[in-house]
């Protein structure tokens, strides 16, 4: 093993019911390196992960840590041995401060006593290294999803940890939060830490990462220097099939009589949105485009009544209506799937075929269950039509894959056979193929007229889809511009202006 190899992973075997998750992988990663892991949802890389931090036992191979043979037992025995994970999920403690969770399990004492004045010390010193001035005092919940990440390197920082692994880190941070988090990734890099980063944004592999290994389907593909390989070959070997096979997408056409599905009239609700104008046709796919907490997702929940309107009017197929709650959307034919699928959408110890299910049972309310035989046909019906991977419908859902889950939690609402189908970030924190699927999908539903609402930060993807773009700022539909033709630069324009060429405002 060369002085420069921090970690070797050689021959790495993992077998599990029905399926080869990993076969004969090889993994290096050198100190003072940041070393990109890449491949679709299911491709292997968390399992790969789970297998360094002692989550799975490997059926064969060795993991060498520092010249040393390792076997990890469980996480914490990772930790203990300096290899730290921060998960997309912050796994810390919301409610202790932000100096305990550094510190917990390992306070430093004096007399006995934990000496809370050298904990919260010691913590600020640490935040401030990282450029952060917070009051380490505070319950870690008072803080953005940024700074709890920060949290939890700060805190395998302090342990003094050879290898660090970030998990999606940057799925839920804004640009100037990404330079930040990257910032931190350069200074630990040139301090000899080997960082394991694992991602869907290519740009950002591209902007930090000193080199990139590709898994497909349990397999290695390869492993390059970051200068060897371009972004068209990266997403090539990723998915195993051409760029122009995966994206060869177009918009739904919509018939000049089709019907009017939507109509907003001045739609508010006090710190949500203001004044919100929307007319969308049957079969429309429209796009909400914007910064995060400009009103998107905000739009979405009042329409679905997770946030009931207090103000202005609410048409669905030419009838007003008043949406109170999500049971009034969901007999209104709508159907919303929510951004956050880990809080708002999974049930994870239920499994695929019961939370396929849930939708059209809260629609038939709960006096009328859905026999077992139909549940069974709802759920294989849609396991095939969105090439759902999984054994049977009967896995949770928690043990698939990220992709795979957003197909269950589309199957639950395509079910229902909406009219109007609300996709918040549908798209995020899975892989390039499934990404395709999905917009095909709803491209598809859009042919049979259904209408669609599309929420997503990538504006390529939003561009690419919609027939129409609404850009949102600070609550308030700003523009309305024509996905024809438009291109990223106009929508950034409009968002950092508020307003559309020329200066006249939507």
């Amino acid at each position: 093993m060369p002085d420069h190899c921090l970690l070797e992973m050689k021959g790495i075997e993992i077998q599990f019911p029905g399926v080869k998750a990993l076969d004969k992988v090889d993994f290096t990663l050198n100190r003072g390196e940041v070393h990109a892991l890449l491949g679709e949802n299911g491709a292997g890389k968390s399992t790969l992960i789970k297998c360094l931090t002692g989550v799975h036992h490997m059926d064969a191979g060795t993991i060498l840590y520092d010249g040393k043979e390792i076997k990890p037992t469980s996480p914490q025995d990772a930790f203990n041995m300096g290899i730290s994970t921060v998960y997309q999920e912050i796994n810390l403690c919301p409610n202790l401060t932000v100096a305990e969770n550094i510190f917990v399990g390992r306070q430093p004492m004096k007399r006995g006593a934990i000496d809370w004045k050298e904990i919260n010390r010691r913590a600020a010193e640490l935040m401030s290294r990282f450029h952060m001035d917070i009051d380490v005092t505070r319950p870690l919940s008072y803080y953005s999803t940024a700074i709890q990440q920060m949290v939890s390197i700060a805190r395998a920082v302090d342990i003094d940890a050879k290898i660090l692994i970030l998990d999606e880190p940057t799925s839920s941070l804004d640009d100037n939060e990404v330079k930040l988090l990257f910032d931190v990734m350069n200074e630990l890099k040139a301090e000899g830490m080997g960082i394991i980063f694992i991602t869907h944004f290519l740009d950002q592999v591209f902007a930090v990462s000193d080199r990139l290994t590709v898994l497909r389907n349990g397999q290695l593909v390869g492993s390059f220097g970051i200068n060897e390989i371009t972004k068209l070959e990266l997403v090539t070997k990723m998915i195993g099939k051409d760029m122009d096979t995966i994206f060869n997408l177009k918009r739904a056409e919509i018939a000049p009589d089709a019907p009017e599905m939507l109509k907003t009239d001045d739609l508010g609700t006090p710190g949500h949105i203001e004044n919100v104008n929307i007319t969308m046709k049957k079969g429309e796919l429209l796009g909400f485009a914007g910064l995060l907490g400009s009103g998107r997702t905000e739009t979405a929940e009042v329409i679905f009544g997770a946030v009931p309107a207090t103000e202005g009017k609410l048409t669905v197929n030419g009838k007003e209506v008043a949406i109170k709650k999500p049971l009034d959307a969901i007999n209104a034919k709508m159907a919303f799937c929510p951004e956050d699928r880990k809080r708002d959408g999974i049930i994870g110890d239920l499994s695929i075929r019961e939370n396929i299910a849930l939708a059209v049972q809260a629609r038939r309310g709960f006096l009328h269950p859905i026999s077992l035989q139909e549940q069974n046909e709802l759920a294989d019906k849609y396991i095939k039509m969105l090439s759902i991977a999984t054994p049977d419908a009967e896995k949770k859902i928690g043990e698939l894959s990220g992709g795979n889950q957003q197909k269950v939690i589309l199957a639950r609402w395509m079910a229902t056979e909406p009219d109007l189908l609300i996709l918040d970030e549908p798209t995020r924190g899975i892989d390039v193929g499934a990404k395709a699927e999905i917009q095909r999908l709803m491209l598809e539903m859009c042919n049979d007229g259904v209408s669609v609402i599309f929420i997503s930060s990538e504006l390529d993807e939003i561009i690419r889809c919609s027939n129409k773009i609404i850009v949102m700022r600070d609550g308030n539909k700003v523009a309305e511009v024509d996905g024809e033709g438009c291109t990223q630069q106009t929508i950034l324009n409009i968002i950092a202006e508020g307003t559309q060429e020329g200066g006249k405002t939507a």
